[in-house]
Order: C-alpha cells, then sequence, then structure tokens
C-alpha cells in the first residue's frame, strides 16, 4: 500500500489553518481557518454547541474527509503522507453507540487486536471494569448489539481501546445517556485509556473533562 509508515510514533496531534466543507455542501464552510493542538500524551476536550464543529475534527483525524486547506499533521508529517491502514491503526474510536456484535465478549474485544491472548483480554477487561459483569450474561454473550448489557455496561468495550493500545484516542460522547454510577464507572476506564495516548474527546456533560489537561470551546467552527 502507497504511504510513509513512521518507525517512531509520539503522537502529536496539529490541525494547520484548516478550511474544510462537507462535499455535499461545498459553500458551507464548518471550519473556518482553525488551528489546533493536541499536545502528545495529553488530553483536549472539545465542547460547544451542535454544529459548531467538534464531529468534524473527529471525521477529518480519521481520514474519513480531507480538508479544503491547510494540514493536519501527525508527528510532523501530513495525515494524507501515511499508509492509510497503518495511520488507521494508531487512532482509535470510542462512540455514544459503539457497534457490538452478537457473539462472545472475547470476540467483541479481539476485534481491536486480532492476535492478542488470553492474557491480554483479560487484562485489557480488568482495565476497563468490564472483567467482573462479563459472567453474569448467559455464556458471556452481549446479544443483539448488546441489549443483555445493563445500562451502560455496553459502553465498557471499551476494551477494545485498550487492547488495540493506540497513540491517538478519539471519545466521541462516550458516557453520554449514562446515568451517574454508570458514567463514572465508565469514565474510570476511559481515564485509565488515555494515559500517556494523545486523546481527543467530545463532550456535553462537563463533569467528563474534569481531568482533562486541555480545554477547547468551539462555536461556528
Amino acid at each position: 500500500m502507497e504511504g510513509e509508515i513512521l518507525q517512531s510514533v509520539s503522537g502529536n496531534v496539529e490541525f494547520k489553518n484548516i478550511d474544510f466543507a462537507y462535499p455535499s455542501r461545498p459553500n458551507d464552510v464548518i471550519l473556518p481557518y482553525l488551528n489546533l493542538k493536541v499536545p502528545v500524551g495529553k488530553t483536549i476536550a472539545l465542547v460547544g454547541g451542535s454544529g459548531s464543529g467538534k464531529s468534524t475534527i473527529i471525521a477529518l483525524l480519521e481520514r474519513f474527509y480531507n480538508p479544503i486547506n491547510g494540514k493536519i499533521l501527525h508527528d510532523g508529517v501530513t495525515i494524507d503522507k501515511l499508509q492509510l491502514k497503518w495511520f488507521r491503526s494508531q487512532v482509535d474510536l470510542v462512540s455514544q453507540e459503539p457497534d457490538l456484535l452478537a457473539t462472545f465478549i472475547k470476540e467483541n474485544i479481539l476485534f481491536g487486536k486480532e492476535d492478542a491472548t488470553m492474557d491480554e483480554v483479560v487484562a485489557a477487561a480488568k482495565a476497563a471494569n468490564v472483567h467482573n459483569f462479563i459472567f453474569q450474561l448467559p455464556q458471556a454473550q452481549e446479544g443483539e448489539r448488546g441489549v443483555q448489557m445493563l445500562g451502560g455496561q455496553k459502553q465498557r468495550i471499551i476494551t477494545r481501546a485498550i487492547i488495540k493500545a493506540p497513540r491517538i484516542f478519539l471519545l466521541e460522547e462516550a458516557t453520554s445517556a449514562l446515568n451517574s454510577e454508570s458514567e463514572r464507572i465508565v469514565q474510570e476506564a476511559m481515564d485509565k485509556a488515555a494515559v500517556g495516548r494523545t486523546t481527543t474527546m467530545i463532550v456535553h456533560r462537563l463533569s467528563t473533562i474534569r481531568n482533562a489537561d486541555v480545554i477547547t470551546v468551539m462555536n461556528n467552527g
């Protein structure tokens, strides 16, 4: 596959002079001249109203779209010059509604790292506070889209990100719609997963960003 592969990865991310509009609405500029730095190993929280550009930043960083102008840099290299498969192996997204397979929890965790050992699976499950409740489920299965998992427990499949060990960690409303106890448990797991990684999180609840290193307030891009 074409593109560069970095031999040494720190996880430094920078948006430099970015202009962006979605292809379906070329005249509606979402991000006008955006400049944003996400320091290595730090957590940055993006807050702002609907349509302010938070999710667009995540989409650009995952390379689902390319900016009209400007550069997105990963360790000083523009991400469009990096091999796409390799770059995405360095990035992991935990979204508001994670995709679960109607199969064993182990298989869902291995979706993050197919060649992981059982010891790695167990360690990741414990780190994400998911290990104890696994055995409460019939045959340790989640069921269709996690309907057998109580409340916010399905969101604890954050273990996929822990076992994948990405350098860049993306969290998009990962604790929304959870009650306070579930939010606390999931937030603890995310805080553990973010240690030593460059983390960008989109949130509405301010309680979830108290441990962020940088808080960026967005308005109209």
